[in-house]
């Protein structure tokens, strides 16, 4: 890969987390030479086996070390006008006016729709678009809050939790990750006084996800493995897809912080577990819930297992999937990504272009702007002998005119 933000960012990260050029060397196997000239900017450039081993010793996802794609359009001010409407509505002006009970043209209805709405967006990537309806999402939900029923006052709670966990995880994806934070602890504070007692450990597992983010892994962890053990014997789909969710967020942070062994231990279990949510009681609007079933676990197995230097396991995993119909767009392209990486790293050449083919026709735009994607090509295109179909998937990343 060839980043000339590589090495700030591998500095960045290494100070991030207490260590020195030496100890990043010694916990991940990579000379302190290469870790050195990278940093420098002597070195711009490295194979993708030594950027694995870099994120692996820093305890951060390859995707933190080459950069995430971009989570708006091109022009992307993502400190501009909208996003600071966003923070605006997040946290509002200090004494600013309290909210006031919503009129007679408001329906509580329309708003849970809308944030329903902002949720399906945010998974297929529309953050741009998802940007622009947050603040007044949040204000209308604020306004809900000052309803004069309780029963309404509790749905206006809820709503609010919503809409700032969805502002939180926008949040993440522009790199805002305190911001992020703030807005998911006010999401917290928020479903605590709401009547939907499924809303707080939601919110707690994306929580975790952006302590996994910051590096604060034994964090990420606990707070994930708690909230699990508190809906553990679930009996409805919603909380049983709840439970699961928080359980894969755990075993990812397991897997990070080197204990694989108990990261595969607590997937098994979630798959097994993920094959009763069709066999208990339905409910709630499955665009607000955790994203659970026998296909996510299995496509986050897989991720673990390349991302852990482990792709003949992450291939026998992937191998003969069929994917559920609730599975996100996002997590589909995710899942081809990974089943490349993993062809690459057993030596499979042809196998990652025929898979990188179909992420092409699946999701061109993602993979234009995926950084891993783009790392991959560059690692096949650098092989001796080039199997048939990279040179168009190099001329398409611009690797080669």
């Amino acid at each position: 890969m060839a980043n000339e933000d590589l090495g700030r960012t591998l500095r960045r990260l290494r100070r991030l987390a207490s260590l020195t050029q030496e100890e990043l060397a010694e916990r991940s196997g990579v000379s302190v030479d290469v870790i050195r000239q990278l940093e420098q900017g002597r070195k711009h450039s490295a194979r993708l086996p030594t950027l694995h081993a870099l994120a692996n010793g820093l305890g951060v996802e390859l995707t933190t070390l080459l950069g995430d794609p971009p989570a708006v359009s091109a022009s992307g001010e993502n400190d501009g006008p909208r996003f600071v409407a966003v923070r605006r509505a997040i946290m509002p002006v200090l004494w600013g006016p309290e909210p006031e009970p919503p009129g007679p043209d408001f329906s509580l209805e329309r708003l849970r729709e809308q944030i329903a709405d902002g949720w399906t967006q945010y998974h297929a990537a529309e953050f741009d678009t998802v940007m622009k309806a947050l603040p007044d999402l949040i204000s209308d939900a604020r306004t809900a809050t000052a309803s004069t029923t309780e029963e309404d006052r509790r749905a206006g709670f809820a709503a609010l939790g919503k809409a700032l966990q969805l502002a939180g995880h926008v949040a993440v994806r522009m790199g805002k990750t305190d911001l992020a934070l703030t807005s998911l602890e006010r999401a917290i504070q928020a479903a605590g006084q709401s009547s939907e007692p499924l809303l707080v450990p939601m919110i707690v597992n994306s929580t975790a996800w952006t302590y996994q983010r910051q590096g604060r892994l034994e964090d990420a962890l606990s707070i994930a493995v708690r909230a699990a053990a508190g809906i553990a014997d679930a009996e409805t789909a919603d909380g049983l897809k709840v439970w699961g969710a928080l359980t894969m967020s755990a075993a990812t942070s397991a897997a990070r912080s080197g204990d694989y062994e108990r990261a595969a231990s607590m997937m098994e279990t979630a798959e097994k577990e993920a094959a009763r949510v069709v066999k208990l009681p339905d409910g709630g609007d499955h665009r607000m819930v955790s994203v659970f079933s026998p296909s996510s676990v299995r496509i986050e197995r897989v991720r673990l297992a390349v991302q852990y230097g482990r792709p003949h396991d992450a291939l026998a995993l992937a191998k003969g999937m069929r994917l559920s119909k609730d599975t996100p767009p996002s997590w589909r392209t995710w899942l081809l990504l990974d089943v490349a990486r993993a062809h690459t790293d057993t030596g499979d050449a042809a196998g990652a272009v025929k898979t990188l083919e179909s992420l092409r026709r699946v999701a061109p735009t993602w993979m234009q702007h995926h950084t891993l994607a783009v790392a991959i090509v560059r690692d096949l295109w650098a092989l001796p002998n080039h199997p048939p179909g990279l040179r168009p998937l190099a001329e398409f990343l611009g690797i080669v005119e």
